[in-house]
């Protein structure tokens, strides 16, 4: 299990998927469906998470209806990292912390996540990030023949709220 950043210094802020700024990020994703339409997270018990640099968009959801063969692991539906200071792999681990902390114990499958090789920066490894932070490549779906990642319960680390000092998204009260 690859060492854990501290959660204490977490670039993560809470946001929803309503939130403008978190859109606009989402829309810049290759899964997105509907570029511009308000809500860019599918219907589940979710997680958003935006860096408070505003350089980074994760999804964390726990979808009741899945049509894999990973049914019932929670899904990282977005990741997307435009720049920030930390590693991607880095920024994964604590997302996942984060996710812990708002979902409750993981589900056997642990966590997955699906990259499609064809739409990411070309690169050595398509996913090497998640590689990094852990998981690992257990497969291909049928339809998109995206990559299917996963972080089994034994290798996640341990829950860690997300911070809540809101104000760093750069928001100032007026004078």
């Amino acid at each position: 299990m690859p060492d854990d950043p501290s959660t204490e210094g977490s670039p993560w802020r809470r946001s929803d998927k309503f939130d403008p700024a978190s859109r606009v990020i989402a829309d810049r994703h290759y899964n997105r469906q509907k570029v511009g339409s308000p809500q860019f997270v599918r219907p589940a018990r979710s997680l958003v998470l935006r860096s408070s640099d505003g350089g980074a968009l994760w999804v964390s959801i726990a979808p009741k209806f899945q049509a894999h063969a990973w049914a019932g692991a929670w899904e990282n539906e977005t990741f997307r990292r435009e720049f920030g200071g930390l590693l991607a792999s880095d920024m994964i681990r604590l997302a996942v912390a984060h996710t812990l902390a708002e979902f409750g114990e993981p589900p056997e499958l642990g966590m997955i996540t699906m990259v499609d090789p064809k739409a990411v920066r070309h690169k050595r490894d398509p996913g090497r990030c998640y590689l990094k932070a852990g998981f690992r490549k257990v497969g291909m779906t049928k339809v998109r023949k995206r990559l299917v990642f996963q972080l089994v319960p034994a290798n996640m680390p341990e829950p860690s709220r997300v911070p809540t000092d809101q104000g760093s998204f750069g928001f100032e009260a007026a004078s």
